[in-house]
């Protein structure tokens, strides 16, 4: 994975209105730690930041008074309505050192027709290189057909990377796909369970009412 320079700068001010006015420049708060060194306040730059974190397990050189630090972002705070960062922890790596982190599971294929498929998890989690960590994980159902599972252990991991899951963890689970009618049964079993009547269509008759008319057209034919 490339690296994404960012240049920071150092941030004095500290609170939610300093922050404020840091995000009202365009710019973001955030903190470099790691490696036994003392917390570094400082703001980024808000576009190219944004644009920056779109890739997950973004690795930044992030520049601060002319000295780069090798970064990855371990939490991204953004806001709920308008999707803007509003603050970011970033985690101080070294080159050759190893990292655990999640990465995205993509499925790729058709499984076999009738078939429901159902990704049970969308990462993975794995240990890799600082500098050298993978996008992604492809799994391929090409024809797989009803009762297929794909575990944690199936996964073929890029080179120099290790699974940390548990390689029982279930990702991807292929099932018969229900027809129309065993829908429409359990359906009217799940109601039956919670007194649901089912519903009659119009000019259909009932049971009662079908078994009410036949008794009185024998009744009228007696007499």
């Amino acid at each position: 994975m490339p690296e994404v320079k960012l240049t920071a700068e150092l941030r004095t001010e500290f609170g939610k209105g300093a922050a404020r006015r840091i995000r009202r420049a365009d710019k973001v708060p955030a903190v470099l730690y790691g490696h036994g060194t003392d917390p570094i306040h400082i703001t980024l730059p808000g576009h190219e930041t944004l644009l920056a974190l779109r890739t997950a397990n973004a690795l930044l050189a992030v520049d601060v008074d002319g000295k780069s630090q090798l970064a990855l972002p371990k939490q991204v705070q953004r806001d709920p309505i308008k999707h803007t960062i509003e603050h970011v922890d970033l985690l101080i790596v070294r080159r050759g050192e190893k990292v655990t982190v999640d990465v995205a599971v993509h499925v790729e294929g058709d499984a076999a027709p009738d078939t429901l498929v159902v990704v049970d998890r969308n990462s993975v989690s794995v240990e890799a290189e600082a500098t050298h960590i993978p996008t992604e994980v492809v799994v391929s159902i090409e024809g797989l057909r009803a009762g297929s599972q794909i575990l944690a252990s199936d996964l073929k991991l890029p080179e120099g990377s290790t699974l940390i899951d548990d390689p029982e963890v279930l990702i991807v689970n292929i099932s018969a796909q229900q027809s129309q009618e065993a829908l429409e049964a359990e359906l009217a079993e799940a109601e039956a369970e919670v007194g649901i009547e089912p519903t009659i269509a119009e000019g259909t008759e009932t049971a009662e009412e079908a078994e009410s008319g036949n008794a009185e057209a024998a009744e009228e034919a007696s007499e």
